[in-house]
């Protein structure tokens, strides 16, 4: 009997991790040698964190390949870029696991529903594809480079007084993440558990669902939550992988939570924000929700203007949140 090939993913993907992590643990080893400046500790990532860091991500893209989250070009691109995260921290990867599941699963959430209200919804709309991925998980790359430049190759609890630019950075990652999150769930989950049409954003009038900019009581708590399992994927990967001395002078790790919740909230509104103001929403004949307006007059204009898509507005609100909610968490994190 004729096998599937994905039958023979894992395998072929164990099979490879293997060499490949060895073929950059020598590359790593031999550039080290060459490394100029001095550092605290040495520059020489572990064969075992290799090993893990190319394990863990091709793993991850078989269950989503599996699972039918995404395609063939996005999980190319995501074992990239799950890759740089593991190297440069094991939170940020948690963090990349948590948001990409619970999103995959709330896209696919209800989508006989779904398909009544948007004209372009499609069976297969759970499955991501590179562009998709790039602009949910570009910031946190960039991040994450700087990390693994700045900072080096480990996990490190937040504490922004004696750990100041790798905690920035940490609570950036994680914010992105948080912010891709709380937006997914509130547009997949509260356009379909709100009883009620949601409130444009700009206007605070009832719009149809699944308008661009429209929020919900429902969407609001949801992307709060969805930013709570960020932060304790986080939280969690913190706890176990950060070297105890640092957990004994460190302040207390729970705030990654609850700023975890604030970071999706944030970026839903910011994405909110976007959507109304920057992006085309209409309504058709059938009562369903277009992003582009009709020649022959077909289409009803609700809100925005046809300037921006859906994945520019991710990709600027993951910047935005990136940015701001490291500045914000350390005005308010405590000390000890």
């Amino acid at each position: 009997m004729a096998l599937n090939i994905r039958d023979w993913l894992p395998v072929l993907f164990c099979g490879l991790s293997i060499p490949i992590s060895l073929f950059m643990w020598l590359g790593n080893s031999f550039l080290s040698k060459l490394w100029t400046n001095e550092f605290e500790e040495s520059p020489v990532i572990p064969p075992t964190r290799w090993l893990f860091s190319i394990l863990a991500p091709f793993m991850l893209m078989v269950v989503a390949l599996k699972r039918k989250s995404v395609n063939k070009s996005g999980a190319a691109l995501g074992i990239i870029v799950a890759i740089i995260l593991s190297i440069s921290n094991h939170a940020f990867f948690a963090s990349l696991a948590a948001f990409f599941f619970t999103s995959s699963r709330a896209t696919k959430f209800r989508s006989h529903m779904k398909r009544k209200i948007e004209k372009d919804f499609k069976e297969g709309e759970g499955q991501r594809n590179w562009v998709q991925v790039l602009c949910n998980s570009g910031m946190a790359t960039q991040l994450a480079i700087l990390y693994l430049i700045d900072v080096g190759s480990s996990e490190r609890t937040i504490d922004f007084v004696r750990d100041y630019r790798a905690s920035w950075l940490g609570i950036a990652v994680m914010a992105v993440f948080a912010s891709c999150n709380g937006d997914t769930w509130a547009s997949e989950l509260g356009s379909v558990l709100s009883k009620s049409d949601p409130y444009l954003i700009t206007t605070f009038k009832k719009v149809p669902r699944g308008t661009n900019g429209g929020v919900s009581f429902i969407g609001l708590i949801v992307s709060f939550l969805a930013g709570v399992v960020v932060g304790l994927a986080y939280l969690i990967t913190v706890h176990f992988t950060a070297p105890a001395h640092m957990h004994l002078v460190a302040p207390p790790q729970w705030p990654l939570i609850l700023w975890g919740g604030i970071a999706g909230l944030f970026g839903s509104l910011i994405d909110s924000l976007l959507g109304a103001t920057l992006q085309y929403s209409g309504i058709d004949e059938d009562g369903k929700i277009v992003d582009s307006p009709d020649e022959r007059g077909h289409v009803r204009h609700i809100s925005g203007l046809r300037i921006i898509d859906n994945h520019s507005v991710n990709l600027i609100s993951s910047i935005v949140t990136g940015v701001c909610i490291p500045v914000i968490a350390m005005k308010f994190w405590p000390e000890r």
